[in-house]
Parts: structure tokens; C-alpha cells; sequence
């Protein structure tokens, strides 16, 4: 039996034209930071990565990946669903600091 292993993320990335991009990762935070840098995936080649709007995670590589086929079969109608069923869960729109503070 195997030791648990680490879990793998099947993650969707919203890209400055709109549309969203589909990806795994065994670390979803660090491969959008790579996204954003344009290193990762010819996808974001012609429209930059702006945000990280979606993240599921799964026990496996393989589960994971069973899991990206399967979204990556999606209309954009559900896959904005997944968006939207998620919205300020995982990462919360950063606040505006408050007036006075930092400057």
C-alpha cells in the first residue's frame, strides 16, 4: 500500500481576453505565478493570465487528470458555473487598505 502522496489540483485560470484555461498541478498557486510571468503555457501567449479563479483538489496525479479531461470538455457556460460555484472561496478579491495606511 502506498503512502499517501501529496494531492494534485485541477485548477482554471481566467486569462485577460476572457476565456479560461484549464491546468493541473501539484501546486496551483506556483503554476500561476508561472502563468503570469508567461512561462507554463503557450495559452497565455496571446492573452496574459489575470487570475486564478477555480481549484479542485484530488488524492492523485491520475485523478487529476481524469478530472482535466473532463473539464476541459466543458462549454465555457459550465465552466464559468465551476467559477462562479467557487467565487471567494479559494482566493477572496484582495480589500482595498484603508484610507490613511501606508502612505
Amino acid at each position: 500500500m502506498k503512502v499517501s502522496e501529496k494531492p494534485w489540483f485541477v485548477y482554471l485560470v481566467r486569462a485577460a481576453n476572457g476565456s479560461l484555461y484549464c491546468g493541473i498541478s501539484d501546486d496551483p498557486v506556483r503554476r500561476f505565478a508561472k502563468h503570469q510571468t508567461g512561462r507554463g503555457a503557450r495559452f497565455f501567449a496571446s492573452s496574459p493570465a489575470v487570475a486564478l479563479v477555480y481549484v479542485e483538489s484530488w488524492p492523485d496525479k491520475g485523478e487529476a487528470l481524469r478530472q482535466e479531461r473532463l473539464i476541459k470538455k466543458l462549454r465555457k457556460s459550465a465552466k464559468e458555473c465551476l467559477v462562479q460555484s467557487q467565487a471567494g472561496d479559494f482566493f477572496p478579491s484582495p480589500q482595498p487598505s484603508p484610507a490613511g495606511r501606508g502612505s
